[in-house]
């Protein structure tokens, strides 16, 4: 519906029309992971919102500001245009609200896939109008989570491979004592 409508815009006006995709996620913290995705993202979107979860019954490491703020630094190098949000409800209902036509979701193996197809099929049936775009990551990143990730650095181990600097940095802060 979504391509159909872009496309009698596209014909009515002579204008290409935006291409606004959503990506989900907790980023407590971004990785490198999270970047290759937007990176495949930003090469088929004109402008991505990132959305980030934010539950009153989870105790993050970075507060949402902070996270906010590690994504617009980490992201700068993107072709496509990068707003970032909070949401605190479905993330169908974040996408509609950001006039986003694609939810864009990242895969890291077959038990991600089948998660995924769930929610993809969830999502079409509240708004069909929202495409579900599944990107597979690229094998460098595959292994990366930001639970890892945490673990990592609590324990003081080096996890600069793993995340952007600018996530390096705060996470090397977080846990200096």
């Amino acid at each position: 519906m979504a391509a159909t409508r872009m496309a009698a815009t596209r014909k009515a006006t002579g204008k290409a029309v935006a291409r606004t995709g959503f990506y989900t996620g907790s980023f407590d913290p971004l990785t490198n992971g999270h970047l290759d995705v937007l990176r495949a993202s930003s090469a088929m979107c004109d402008r991505i919102v990132v959305g980030i979860g934010v539950h009153p019954g989870k105790s993050p490491l970075f507060s949402a500001a902070e996270r906010e703020a590690l994504i617009r630094k980490s992201c700068r190098d993107l072709s496509a245009s990068i707003d970032v949000v909070t949401f605190a409800g479905l993330a169908v209902e974040a996408a509609r609200d950001a006039g986003a036509g694609l939810i864009l979701r990242g895969l890291r193996d077959g038990t991600d896939f089948d998660y995924e197809m769930q929610m993809a099929g969830m999502n079409a049936a509240m708004a069909p109008e929202i495409q579900t775009v599944f990107l597979p990551a690229s094998p460098a990143v595959r292994h990366i989570t930001a639970t890892l990730v945490r673990q990592i650095a609590a324990l003081k181990g080096d996890v600069a491979p793993f995340v952007p600097a600018a996530v390096a940095r705060a996470l090397k802060s977080k846990f200096a004592s």
